[in-house]
């Protein structure tokens, strides 16, 4: 009970022997009815008030508190009508009759928590020191509607540990149970609100917005909260604060904001008292485009969304607190009729406005029908007649959440009656009793609060005193008869399963745009698959350009971050959308290269062909036997497999034809080289045999020649049997060359055995040209050696040659060069060697005779 007189302290109370006297009494708005247990609530009932005047020159005067707000009324009278309910339920509280008084807040702080010091006060001029015991005066409030009233209320009453049950206060902030320990709300949290807000602009794929909030505390907080909520996908464009006095300077440069912004999305986090004003300014600047996402401050008010402003703002899509048609709730309101009760001086006021007319001050029942009739109240007025916001229940969201709260204070005392004795939560399992209830006795029941009410909800609060977040989304579009209707068009339900939160028929949604379509709201465009995002120097990560993904990578989504990397054997199409096989080159007898090499081998194998059979033909002239036709005959066979060998280097590589093309290639061109090295040893010896005494010829004969041939070509075959024993060509793409295609090629295994081969061919070759440059003197008789000379020369340039360019060609340009190669040093032998004897024979047969080839 100590409390209790701490209390009488702070809120200002005088002592003297035995009687402690209140030191200044409130003279507030009320609404009241007295009960078993009191509850009390606090209401914005009127949006006009005029200051006292703080000089303290004199006592300053009680504040004014005037223009009637209906809509407002209208929740207070839900509160009552729940209390009727609940006393009138059988069930429910029995023997139990909750009464209430009803404060009006004026819109001012200061006036709320006079109106909350009056509530947790008591009532009585004085307090005899014995009376300090039973209920206190009341054992929970509901309100304060708005979300600063609620904070600075809530630290006083959280001291006390009174419940403080908000209908509108919906500031994130409140959830901190340290600072605000007795709060209660059966609001949504702006934590839940933003997240509804931001699963919206998400949604309809906006990432660039701009967002405004009110100069308090309801307003900084969900900006901040937006601000976090948006960040893993949307950039915020601007952010504005509504001045707390409705500066006209600082509405215009917000509107210059506006203007200036490439957002055409702007949330709104504000009451309707700041979007009237702004709204004016809007008007006036003709700010259209722009889609305006509502709190739930004012998204459902009638008063913004009118015809004036509906060019403007029309296609506002809300935030807006779960609608309840609570039945029986509008019979009750038409059942209302002023009273000459001081404790309910709101519902004089009421009637005045609602009928424009004036109660005499001395009214009474008695003497009203003798009243003129010209303006003034007789108390009898029809209300059935009048058509205003207090008797509108098309939306009935506020005074739903009223409803709620009421409910969850009668169900928490309820619960309490039904403590048995020795079982109770509290100290030594003690109960807590209903007619010496305290209110921290009540919070622990409140905090499980847990029922389903007459519409079918669920009403519960989670750890931090928040309800279920339930959202119904709004869309304000153009009534039939030309009217704003504020149409719901979704619903947000936070409890719902992931990815499932945010329903929303969209088909219904009514955009204010030229097109009727939904808008675009980004700092960039999309960057669409096949690029990635660059971010902008200094800008948000929102602004970027679009960047091409490199050659061999793709990106597949929408706003990629980064392109990805091909596999080893795929490549990017020309788009650069996704990863296709790679190109696999190789020379192919279908192409025309393959084509040309493969006439030319068949061309040159014919000649060499054509020449043998023309030397087999002539064998028995002077030219032909002059010239060794075993060897002849064997140089050409030679030849004809070196023209054929290179048809080998044509063709999709596999196993067997990777270590042909080798292995022929080595050995075929070998014989050739032993054959003319062997011939070049020939024509020295034969012309060393000429000479007196010399018996040369006798030690290198037929056999020793052709042995000579044999060992050469076995030393080549030898090589290739370790070559290929060891490590075999053998078939393999090649990704270094092109990034876009493979190479199919032969790989030579081992390259110290591909350097072998050719090294062997380069050193008879070498040989066979020094000895041929030796002879290249000889008498005109034995002129062969200076064809073989110059066959070797050709022989070795193309190959000199072929080392650069076989290192240097790409892909199927490599084998090209190498056939070429083949096929230039064939036709270099063929042509240098054969050619001369083939005119003599063909064309000079006069020259094919022993005297003319003695007479040379």
């Amino acid at each position: 009970m100590k409390s209790v007189l701490y209390l009488y302290v702070l809120t200002g109370v005088t002592f003297s022997e035995n009687v402690c006297r209140i030191q200044e009494w409130f003279q507030l708005q009320t609404l009241h009815k007295k009960g078993d247990i009191m509850l009390g609530g606090i209401f914005e009932l009127t949006y006009t008030s005029f200051v006292p005047d703080f000089t303290f020159t004199a006592k300053p005067e009680k504040w004014k508190c005037e223009s009637l707000d209906f809509e407002v009324f209208q929740w207070a009278h839900a509160m009552i009508f729940a209390i009727e309910e609940i006393n009138q339920d059988p069930v429910l509280l029995p023997n139990i009759t909750l009464g209430y008084r009803l404060y009006d807040n004026c819109l001012r702080l200061q006036v709320a928590l006079r109106a909350a010091m009056n509530l947790i006060g008591g009532l009585n001029d004085s307090i005899p020191d014995n009376d300090c015991r039973g209920l206190p005066p009341v054992v929970g409030i509901v309100g304060d509607p708005l979300s600063s009233h609620s904070i600075a209320i809530s630290r006083i009453l959280g001291l006390f540990r009174i419940p403080l049950i908000s209908y509108y206060a919906s500031c994130s902030c409140l959830s901190n149970k340290i600072d605000y320990p007795s709060f209660f709300r059966t609001v949504p949290s702006d934590a839940f609100q933003v997240k509804a807000m931001v699963q919206i602009i998400k949604h309809f794929g906006w990432t660039w917005v701009g967002v405004i909030g009110t100069d308090d505390d309801y307003g900084q907080y969900a900006v901040n909260s937006f601000h976090e909520e948006i960040k893993p996908f949307g950039c915020i464009a601007f952010t504005e604060t509504f001045p707390k006095a409705q500066e006209k300077f600082r509405y215009l440069q917000i509107i210059n904001t506006i203007k200036l912004s490439t957002a055409k999305v702007i949330v709104v986090f504000s009451s309707t008292a700041n979007l009237l004003a702004f709204s004016t300014e809007i008007i006036q600047h003709n700010l259209t485009n722009r889609q305006w996402i509502a709190s739930e401050g004012w998204s459902t008010s009638s008063v913004v969304a009118s015809n004036e402003n509906f060019p403007f703002l029309g296609g506002t899509i809300g935030i807006a607190i779960r609608r309840g048609r609570i039945p029986g709730l509008d019979n009750f309101l038409l059942q209302i009729r002023p009273s000459s009760d001081p404790n309910n001086n709101l519902i004089p006021r009421f009637w005045e406005s609602m009928f424009e007319c004036k109660f005499p001050e001395d009214v009474t029942e008695q003497n009203v029908s003798v009243l003129p009739v010209t303006n003034v109240c007789t108390g009898y007025e029809d209300i059935n007649i009048t058509r205003t916001a207090y008797t509108d229940l098309t939306e009935s969201r506020a005074p739903y959440n009223v409803y709620k709260a009421v409910y969850a204070l009668a169900h928490a005392l309820h619960q309490l009656m039904f403590c048995e004795n020795g079982k109770g939560p509290f100290e030594n399992n003690t109960c807590a009793y209903i007619k010496s209830l305290q209110p921290w006795q009540l919070m622990h029941y409140l905090k499980k609060v847990n029922f389903t009410n007459r519409l079918g909800e669920r009403v519960a609060f989670d750890e931090n005193g928040d309800a279920l977040a339930v959202y119904d989304i709004v869309n304000w579009q153009r009534a039939s008869d030309g009217s704003v209707n504020i149409k719901t068009i979704g619903v947000y339900d936070e409890a719902a399963s992931k990815g499932q939160e945010l329903f929303l028929s969209e088909y219904d949604i009514f955009w204010n745009f030229d097109s009727g379509k939904v808008p675009e709201s980004v700092c960039s465009q999309s960057c669409q698959p096949g690029t990635r995002k660059a971010t902008r120097k200094g800008e948000p990560v929102c602004c970027f350009d679009c960047v091409p993904c490199a050659d061999g990578e793709i990106s597949r989504e929408t706003d990629s971050v980064e392109c990805f990397q091909c596999p080893s054997e795929f490549w990017s199409n020309p788009s650069r959308t996704q990863c296709i096989l790679k190109e696999i080159e190789f020379l192919s007898y279908e192409d025309a290269m393959g084509i040309t090499l493969t006439a030319t081998a068949i061309f040159g194998s014919c000649m060499s062909v054509g020449v043998l059979v023309v030397f087999i033909y002539y064998r028995n002239t002077p030219v032909v036997k002059a010239n060794n036709s075993e060897l002849s005959f064997l140089l050409l066979l030679s030849l004809t497999l070196c023209f054929l060998c290179s048809l080998c280097f044509i063709g999709e590589p596999s196993n067997a034809n990777c270590t042909l093309r080798h292995v022929v290639f080595g050995i075929s061109f070998v014989l050739s080289i032993s054959c003319i090295l062997v011939k070049t040893i020939v024509v020295i010896m034969a012309f060393k045999a000429t000479l007196p005494g010399n018996n040369m010829m006798k030690w290198f004969g037929v056999t020793q020649q052709r042995g000579t041939v044999f060992m050469f070509t076995f030393i080549q075959s030898l090589i290739c049997v370790v070559w290929l024993s060891s490590a075999p060509p053998f078939p393999s793409k090649n990704i270094k060359y092109h990034n876009s295609k493979i190479i199919f090629e032969c790989n030579v295994g081992s390259f110290i055995g591909f350097s072998c081969l050719l090294g062997y061919i380069g050193l008879l070759a070498g040989i066979s040209f020094v000895l041929a440059f030796l002879a290249r003197n000889l008498p005109d008789t034995f002129n062969e050696a200076k064809f073989i000379t110059f066959s070797m020369l050709i022989f070795c340039a193309v190959w000199i040659t072929f080392i650069p360019a076989y290192i240097s060609s790409p892909g199927k340009y490599t084998v090209a060069v190498e056939i070429f190669a083949i096929l230039a040093s064939s036709f270099g032998l063929l042509g240098a060697i054969f050619a001369p004897k083939c005119y003599i024979i063909l064309l000079k047969p006069e020259k094919n005779t022993k005297k003319a080839l003695m007479g040379r």
